[in-house]
């Protein structure tokens, strides 16, 4: 049956939008060349990661979203997104492999008059380049000419629930301006504002800079933490108050390292690196050492080794009141603490099983009797069901990393 629009890749940016277009009364298909999730999406059940809810995915499907693996499904559609992933490769480069295999599944079924689109996070250029080519090759048409093409960089923040798709702008840069109308016509029935682009590249190189300005400002304030540890300055009273000056400032607070799906570019296409981004990403890569050093340190303050203590982690997930673990900081701080022979334990709401070096980490099933056990109790992550007073009672010594105890309630980060 045909749809009014394909949505390529059922991840943490293609679901939202298959969800706003259901919610709009748009006819989609979700297509992804693993089977898995789309078999679980089909059954109903929510995406590991916790972006949806089960209720919103069972109201999805009496919505008529139609999760597929056949890619038949993508030559009966006027609007095709690409919201494949783009996972960072072993130079540190975007991979592109899954927008490329994407393209060549709509190409073959491209049909005139469709319009296409790419949210996911690419290197300027590549809209232009990598991915003209391919529909071009694959199609026999012609972008510009036969088919609309354009990019617009996803914006949305996984879990958060006060910005939702509409009521974030959607940015937009076509390749002709004809195309950039029939991009906006698009998501102008999804959001309430619509940011034309000049071009292509230039909404590219914005999810660039949004994303790197996140990396930079996250790694300023975690410089910022350790420089205060050192002086005796309470960090988070001083962004508490920093945060009321109307203009100029923004607050970021630090943490054991940066997780999530967005990662810094530091090279992009070019032979000229962005120096302020190697040094940020240099600096937050440096964090969970840094919480490493400061358990050892504690343990030591209180008479007691690292060797052999009993360390348990609370939140591994990389941001609060969510599954998802992508680039969480807890692995690696995990496997440090195991170097320097501690026992780790986990407890998380949201990850009933977790395995670091291939070995599965206990997990606690009793918070407050685990803390109390506990030769240290580290907060990575601060999910809103844990009762942080009652918690620092209980646990003989915590490490706060996240700022979110009582002042004076646990050493923090």
């Amino acid at each position: 049956m045909p749809a009014d629009l394909a949505v390529i890749g059922l991840g943490h940016h293609g679901l939202p939008l298959a969800q706003a277009a259901i919610a709009v009364g748009i006819d989609t298909v979700g297509y992804d060349t693993d089977p898995r999730p789309v078999a679980e999406l089909a059954a109903g059940r929510p995406p590991v990661d916790g972006s949806l809810t089960a209720s919103e995915i069972r109201r999805m499907l009496s919505g008529g979203f139609r999760p597929a693996t056949n890619p038949a499904e993508l030559g009966r559609v006027r609007t095709a997104v690409i919201c494949a992933p783009t996972p960072p490769g072993p130079d540190r480069a975007l991979d592109l492999t899954g927008v490329a295999d994407a393209a060549r599944a709509l190409a073959a079924r491209l049909r005139p008059h469709t319009t296409v689109l790419l949210e996911s996070p690419v290197p300027p250029g590549t809209t232009e380049g990598v991915l003209r080519d391919l529909l071009e090759e694959g199609s026999g048409l012609r972008a510009g000419r036969d088919f609309h093409l354009a990019y617009s960089p996803g914006r949305l923040d996984p879990g958060r629930r006060t910005h939702g798709f509409a009521g974030t702008p959607k940015v937009i840069g076509g390749l002709t301006p004809a195309c950039t109308e029939s991009a906006a016509a698009f998501y102008g029935r999804l959001t309430d504002k619509v940011v034309r682009a000049r071009g292509p590249r230039e909404a590219e190189t914005v999810k660039l800079l949004e994303t790197n300005f996140r990396h930079v400002n996250i790694a300023l304030v975690n410089e910022m933490a350790v420089l205060c540890h050192e002086l005796g300055v309470d960090l988070w009273d001083v962004i508490r108050c920093a945060e009321t000056k109307p203009f100029g400032f923004q607050a970021f607070r630090p943490g054991p390292g940066v997780g999530g799906h967005g990662v810094p570019v530091d090279v992009v296409g070019t032979n000229r690196p962005l120096r302020m981004v190697e040094l940020a990403s240099q600096v937050n890569e440096r964090m969970p050492q840094y919480v490493v050093q400061r358990c050892a340190t504690l343990l030591n303050e209180h008479g007691k080794s690292a060797r052999g203590a009993r360390v348990l982690l609370l939140g591994i997930t990389y941001k609060p009141d969510l599954a998802d673990r992508e680039s969480s900081p807890a692995d690696e701080i995990a496997r440090r603490l195991m170097d320097l022979g501690a026992v780790v334990s986990y407890h998380d709401p949201y990850v009933p099983d977790w395995r670091v070096r291939d070995l599965p980490v206990p997990r606690a099933d009793s918070l407050y009797e685990a803390a109390a056990h506990a030769d240290l109790t580290v907060l990575l992550q601060h999910h809103r069901t844990y009762d942080l007073q009652g918690l620092a009672v209980k646990a003989q010594l915590l490490l706060d990393t996240r700022g979110a105890t009582p002042a004076g309630a646990a050493h923090r980060l």
